[in-house]
């Protein structure tokens, strides 16, 4: 019959296929519960409120249309919806593709089983495939992974949280209408059940049987595959542990799938005793705690407590005598082979012959061990009890009494077990490896020496003493032809034969009194030793490595092995060397990676690469968590070398005189500082020890795991310190922004100083880490703080800056900034306020309007420079970009509702137009202009605050770049002299193209442009005031809605000498830059047009009122002249343009003259 997994099995390999989807699901299902978006869960008010009206559970197909209606009815609940839909829709796909495979899976499972029925598969019926051994493997195997699947989505993702999923992909997907979609059927399967993983919460009444029962199987099929795990050992496991009382432990995988296959036919829990007795018999005599699949641990206890059948037969087990004898006997067994393994690990001890001679000890030792370990962790996890169950507790607290339980003791046997256990394979592989090469060897040295010896008897070799004898020649002869034919791949038959021979030269050395001359004996004697060593090579088996490794599986405690966690950790801290030791259990845990790996690798699946990597990376994690500690204890020393190194080290200065030579050597605090050093590169060296490791399919370099470490531990810190620092009170006169910048400079420069310190003690680049990082910090929390202002969200899972190995910590939101530099930005925007300061350009420092007191000046920018780098001032940069963007969109919109909307601005508007036609000079100017004023001024109260806005955000921009540009030029000139040179040429490129079409220019998919403005905006060449932030469409009466907003402001501004415009009274603030500024910007964002027309009106404006000043013989230029007149001046200042822009509305005379008449 054909091997049931052969290629061209068709019966075979299409279990085969399903049961390595199976496990393929399961680890999909544990990567996706880790990435569940936290609004799902409603968890806290502020996301009730929020998205309480978007997201639905079950409830939602009782009256979809009535649920659809409300939201249409509230246009802002429709936006939230759309944003809601556009941030979540990709998450949301990948979970109900996960939640649609498992249906796919026991939909497969059905039509496979319907098929055997049918006889598909020709000469394959349920019965042959369950006579097979791999085919009833994969039979069980097949049912229990999808009653695995149904148990982890319902511990890992709670029933609200995938009914909510659910309805949110099924009203945000297209697929969901098409006509092979099985919206209805995962929806049954997969409702929510009741139960709820929180410790402490109630078990729904029969959970999980009618959670199995949802989609109907087969029942002849389950209750075949449950008489097959009740009778057969079907893993032939047994023979990997002969003695009786490692039975239960044998059969563990076996229990552990009857245990779930059970409540596929809860009759036999309920009310089969005699099978419920067999089954507690066979598999659970001595163990109540079993791990179901990679870790995920179940007290039968617990779990059949509903269960009167299965209750009855599991009270023999945990009758307290039973409990006792076995907590007492693993305590013993325990002590007893942790001296064993001690012994075998002591320094020369495990030798080739040694190891060879005692395989069986060793193996016992090793199964003794294991079982040991597996016994006692399982039993004493705490995962596995209830406290609130007092029973359980009960039986707990007897087994930490009768097995005298300590955690370290444990977690030291499990060290000791695992390198054993290491140190053995590792042997065995290299002892197989030279298997064959080493017979050769030992066969031609036995031949060569009994050759040797022949030819002594011959009379030919002169040997002393040794008279000839033709018969011993020719029997040596012989021998030697003997060993030579000895055949390497017929083991048994050469076994045998090698025995006959020693016994043969043993019997020669007696009858031929041979034993006189000692150099015969010492030849025979070395024959017998070469024999002896074949014998033992020949015995190398494989089957050996087979059996270490279904001893040493320790995938049940793939999730209790966290619970040790903090003993490893104190232990790398006392003893760093200890990392080698761990490197063996960290490789002994990565055996678990076979179990979901088999069947997967054997149907050649292409999941493969991804479920290992999950498997991998969460134990590669779990290392890194582990090694963590190390990092800790080098920065808490480190910690204390800033403080020396700031506090109490004095700088040496270059010349000092020699009696001072004493107060500057500081010896104690010279020592305390080497000390610390010392300890610093002690523990680096622990981690390096650790050699290169292959985990699963993942390659941990341990000093990429060092530098991880250190970087990690570097973001939390510098993190906490920028959280921490940048906290602000609104209240506070004067404001903290300095102070509290210079206090966290500090600590910022202590970090650096000291960083940059260590890096040689533990070889390491510092200076570059340092910058990767605080980069990334910024960055990060930037892209955060910009998020606010964007309909879709950068998710954490999706930024280029957050990292699973080094995560940046978030922290909650102490006002309505998210993140530091929110925080920074809108204390920065408070007291600058255009309403409360005054801006005085040339000095480029703000004042206070009543007092008259300096506020801030530039100073503020090369302080924020000082404290968080380039990074936190190009980071303040784009943040307030987002916000201007805001600030223009908020305009245009109330642009809208003011102006556009109300009839009786637009009909004065109409009016004005017409009176005052371009190019002409308007009679009665006064007049007209001032009554169009009058009519509109409940408008310019909310329009003069967002230009003011916009305007003080474009002087911080302008002031930031100008920090940047001058720092870009001191520090790096090289990169600022390129920078300006490329973005010159550039443009002259991009000129002489729409010159010259023919002429080269950037292509769509080119990057270039868009690339060297993040490096312009970075080193600050750029003009923040030509930066076009928003698209607009046209807007009527624009250009002379702004004209009239600007005369409308004028007469509450006086002109200066000294100052310039200032503002007249401190009640109705009015600041002069912001104004400019703010109207410039916004003009930008218009066609060009709209300027011009814009700059005709105030040239207009002014020639009227000269005019008529003149006609009425008044001799002082009005001051609203004066501010126009500014106003133009500063306009060509500001966008670097010819004066001409500005003659070409204004005669030049009147320009030149006005400050002269002043």
């Amino acid at each position: 019959m054909l091997d049931f997994l052969a290629e061209n099995n068709l019966c075979g390999q299409a279990i085969l296929r399903i049961v390595s989807c199976g496990n393929a699901i399961i680890a999909e299902l544990l990567r996706l519960s880790e990435f569940i978006p936290a609004v799902f869960r409603l968890k806290d008010r502020a996301d009730q409120q929020k998205y309480g009206d978007i997201i639905f559970d079950f409830s939602y197909f009782k009256g979809p249309e009535l649920w659809e209606s409300k939201l249409e009815a509230k246009p802002e609940l429709q936006d939230l919806d759309e944003e809601f839909r556009e941030n979540n829709i990709e998450i949301v796909t990948r979970f109900y593709l996960a939640f649609q495979s498992v249906h796919k899976y026991i939909v497969d499972l059905n039509r496979y089983l319907d098929d055997l029925n049918e006889g598909i598969y020709i000469q394959q019926t349920l019965e042959s495939v369950l006579l097979n051994e791999d085919g009833k493997q994969l039979l069980c195997e097949a049912l229990y992974l999808y009653g695995v699947m149904l148990l982890v989505i319902d511990q890992k993702i709670e029933g609200e949280v995938r009914e909510r999923m659910l309805v949110s992909y099924y009203r945000y997907s297209a697929a969901r209408s098409s006509a092979d979609s099985n919206m209805d059927d995962i929806c049954k399967l997969l409702r929510s059940t009741g139960y709820s993983s929180q410790p402490g919460a109630k078990r729904p009444p029969n959970y999980p049987e009618s959670y199995f029962q949802r989609v109907p199987i087969n029942e002849s099929f389950i209750s075949m595959v449950i008489g097959r795990l009740r009778s057969d050992d079907i893993y032939n496991q047994v023979s990997a542990y002969p003695l009786p009382e490692h039975r239960s432990t044998a059969l563990a995988n076996q229990a552990a799938m009857l245990y779930v296959i059970l409540y596929f036919d809860p009759s036999i829990l309920h009310t089969h005793q005699a099978k419920m007795r067999e089954i507690v018999d066979k598999y659970f005599p001595d163990n109540w705690v079993i791990s179901i699949y990679m870790g995920i641990t179940v007290n039968l206890a617990d779990a059949w407590e509903p269960y009167k059948a299965a209750k009855t037969a599991l009270n023999n087990t945990l009758d307290p005598s039973n409990v006792r004898e076995q907590a007492s006997r693993y305590a013993t067994v325990s002590e007893r082979v942790h001296a064993q393994v001690l012994k075998f690990l002591k320094e020369g001890y495990l030798r080739e012959e040694m190891v060879l001679d005692n395989i069986p000890k060793l193996l016992n030792c090793l199964r003794d061990c294991n079982v040991a370990i597996r016994w006692l962790m399982l039993h004493t996890a705490d995962s596995a009890c209830d406290p609130n169950n007092k029973r359980l507790r009960q039986i707990k607290d007897q087994i930490l009494t009768d097995s005298r339980y300590n955690p370290k003791i444990l977690f030291q046997l499990l060290l000791d077990a695992a390198q054993f256990e290491f140190i053995l394979k590792e042997m065995f592989k290299q002892m197989l490896s030279e298997k064959q090469a080493k017979w050769e060897h030992y066969k031609k040295e036995g031949s060569e020496r009994m050759t040797e010896l022949a030819d002594v008897f011959s009379g030919v070799k002169p040997l002393t003493r040794v008279e000839k004898n033709e018969n011993l020649q020719a029997w040596f002869r012989e021998i030697a032809k003997q060993i030579l034919s000895l055949n390497y791949d017929d083991s048994t038959a050469a076994g045998r034969k090698t025995v006959q021979l020693i016994q043969a030269l043993e019997e020669v050395q007696e009858f031929h009194q041979l034993e006189s001359n000692l150099q015969v004996c010492q030849f025979l004697a070395d024959t017998r030793k070469f024999l002896h060593q074949m014998i033992r090579t020949i015995n190398i088996k494989e089957e050996v490595l087979i059996t270490m490794q279904i001893v040493g599986d320790l995938s049940f405690a793939w999730q209790l092995i966290d619970s040790f966690t903090s003993i490893m950790q104190e232990s790398i801290r006392v003893n760093p060397s200890m990392v080698t030791k761990l490197r063996a259990t960290f490789l002994k845990l990565a055996s678990a990676l076979d179990l979901p790996l088999l069947r997967i690798n054997q149907a050649n699946s292409p999941d493969l690469l991804s479920v290992s990597q999950y498997y991998s990376g969460e134990l590669v994690s779990y290392v890194r968590k582990v090694l963590q500690i190390i990092p800790e204890s080098m920065f808490t020393s480190l910690l204390k070398i800033i403080k020396l190194q700031t506090h109490d080290i004095i700088e040496v200065p270059t010349r000092l005189d020699k009696e001072k030579l004493r107060d500057y050597a500081q010896l104690g605090p010279r020592y305390e500082v080497a000390k610390l050093t010392h300890a610093i590169s002690i523990f680096t060296e622990g981690i390096l020890m650790m050699k290169t490791t292959l985990v699963g399919i993942i390659k941990v370099d341990p000093k990429q795991l060092l530098e991880d470490g250190i970087r990690k531990e570097l973001v939390k810190r510098v993190a906490f310190a920028l959280h921490r620092g940048l906290i602000f009170n609104p209240r506070a006169k004067p404001s903290e922004l300095m102070p509290k910048l210079k206090e966290l400079g500090a600590t910022m420069d202590g970090f650096h100083r000291s960083f940059e310190y260590i890096q040689d003690y533990v070889n390491i680049y510092a200076l570059k880490i340092w910058q990767e990082e605080v980069s990334r910090i910024i960055n990060y929390n930037v892209e955060q703080e910009c998020n606010n202002f964007l309909r879709t969200k950068i998710q954490d899972w999706q930024s280029m800056y957050q990292s699973t190995h080094i995560p940046i910590p978030k922290f909650t939101p102490v006002d309505e900034s998210v993140t530091f530099i929110g925080r920074l930005c809108r204390e920065i925007l408070r007291i600058t306020d255009p309403k409360m300061t005054c801006h005085i350009d040339q000095l480029n420092t703000w004042y206070d309007m009543k007092t008259h007191q300096e506020v801030t000046s530039s100073r503020l920018f090369s302080e924020i420079q000082t404290t968080l780098g380039t990074f936190g001032l190009n980071g303040l940069d784009r943040l307030l970009c987002f916000m201007i963007v805001k600030e223009l969109q908020n305009f245009l919109s109330m642009f809208q509702k003011i102006i556009l909307r109300d009839r009786t601005v637009q009909d004065t508007l109409k009016t004005l137009m017409n009176a005052v036609p371009l190019k002409s000079i308007v009679a009665n100017s006064n007049k007209i202009y001032f009554s169009a004023i009058a009519k509109t001024q409940k408008i310019w109260t909310a329009y003069l605050e967002a230009i003011m806005k916009v305007g003080q955000m474009q002087i911080l921009r302008q002031q930031i770049a100008n920090e940047l540009n001058y720092s870009c030029r001191f520090d790096s000139k090289h990169l600022a002299a390129a920078l300006e040179n490329l973005n010159k040429a550039l443009l002259a490129d991009i000129e002489a193209h729409y010159q010259d079409p023919s002429l080269p220019y950037p292509k769509e998919d080119n990057t270039l442009l868009y690339e060297i403005t993040a490096y312009l905006e970075a080193a600050g060449i750029h003009n923040p005031l030509n930066k076009i932030y928003i698209t607009t469409k046209r807007l009527p009466y624009f250009p002379i809605v702004n004209f009239l907003f600007l005369i409308a402001q004028l007469p509450k501004l006086q002109y200066n000498k000294n100052l310039g415009m200032v503002c007249r009274k401190p009640a109705d603030p009015v600041d002069w830059p912001p104004l400019v500024l703010g109207l410039l910007t916004l003009l930008k964002q218009f066609h060009s047009r709209y300027t011009e027309q814009f700059l005709a009106l105030i040239g207009q404006f002014i020639r009227s009122t000269v005019e008529q000043c003149t006609s009425q013989k008044i001799p002082e230029m009005p001051a609203d002249v004066v501010g126009a007149l500014l106003f133009l001046e500063d306009y060509v200042r500001y966008t670097k343009l010819p004066r001409r822009v500005a003659e070409a509305h204004v005669p030049n005379f009147i320009f030149d003259e006005f400050r002269t008449v002043l």
